[in-house]
């Protein structure tokens, strides 16, 4: 594995790990959700590449070891662009799979308002859909946004983490979370994205009712009208207990997108690969294996 240093067309440095692999499978992007980093996917990323992709992770704008934006430009056309230079940077010879979690999956769909959809070679979407339930919605941005001043330890850390998962347990080892959170000099330790990232969403989700709604389905559009361009064999992975992602907002998919596939993981939530990386890695390499 290599980590490179990827320039987007607006200056900013994205970090990325390149695991090349010498097979004649396309490589695999893979996009983590917001407030993640490429760290987020390593499991998923090494078994992809055991069974034979090269597999490309990096962390977004204002997010992990990428630069921040000083203007604050987060929305999904920046990020999209930025996915479309990642795919440039390597210079794939075939059209790469792009499997997104959550921020990661809308990135994917911005980038079919941007650019021809046969650039990739598969989607994946891992439990977003272009319509997303509100409720949930707003209960992951009060949890990105409900600490800015951090932890005093990684322990209090792992406590609000574990409250927010509670399907999941908590974490004995917290070293992992030294990936998503930084140490100021102040001895606090916060989360290691740019504030002005989640502020913005923030806003959408629980600021002035008529304006919040207004924004949420400004983007909702945006999200549709970019699924309506897919062209490529797709995978919808829902988590089976996920509050973002309905059997509503599925169907509302299937409608977009006809020839998708969908499959639910049992017991999962809204982090599917991170709740059950054995099944979730199994249903993307069965669907990528069969459509590649």
């Amino acid at each position: 594995m290599t980590t490179v240093s990827v320039p987007t067309r607006d200056g900013i440095m994205l970090t990325a790990d390149y695991y090349h692999h010498d097979s004649d499978h396309p490589a695999v992007i893979l996009l983590h959700g917001g407030g993640q980093s490429r760290h987020a996917w390593r499991t998923s990323a090494s078994r992809l590449h055991e069974r034979g992709y090269p597999v490309i992770v990096y962390d977004a704008r204002g997010h992990g070891d990428s630069d921040w934006s000083a203007d604050g430009r987060y929305e999904i056309e920046h990020l999209a662009d930025d996915l479309l230079a990642v795919r440039e940077h390597f210079e794939l010879d075939r059209a790469p799979a792009v499997v997104g979690a959550s921020l990661g999956g809308m990135t994917i769909l911005g980038t079919h308002l941007l650019a021809p959809p046969d650039l990739w070679g598969a989607v994946v979407l891992v439990d977003v859909t272009p319509r997303m339930e509100f409720a949930g919605a707003r209960r992951i941005v009060s949890f990105m946004s409900a600490h800015p001043d951090g932890f005093a330890s990684l322990d209090s850390a792992a406590d609000v983490i574990a409250a927010y998962n509670p399907h999941r347990e908590r974490p004995v080892r917290l070293e992992g979370l030294r990936k998503v959170l930084r140490h100021r000099d102040d001895g606090r330790w916060v989360w290691r994205w740019d504030p002005a990232f989640i502020a913005t969403r923030f806003d959408a989700i629980h600021g002035d009712p008529a304006d919040g709604a207004d924004q949420f389905e400004s983007l909702v559009d945006t999200l549709r009208l970019g699924a309506g361009r897919i062209t490529a064999p797709t995978l919808l992975v829902r988590g089976g207990l996920s509050d973002l992602v309905s059997h509503d907002t599925v169907a509302e998919f299937l409608d977009l997108v006809p020839h998708a596939e969908t499959v639910d993981i049992a017991g999962t939530g809204h982090m599917v690969a991170g709740d059950d990386n054995d099944a979730f890695t199994a249903a993307v390499v069965d669907f990528l294996r069969r459509t590649l």
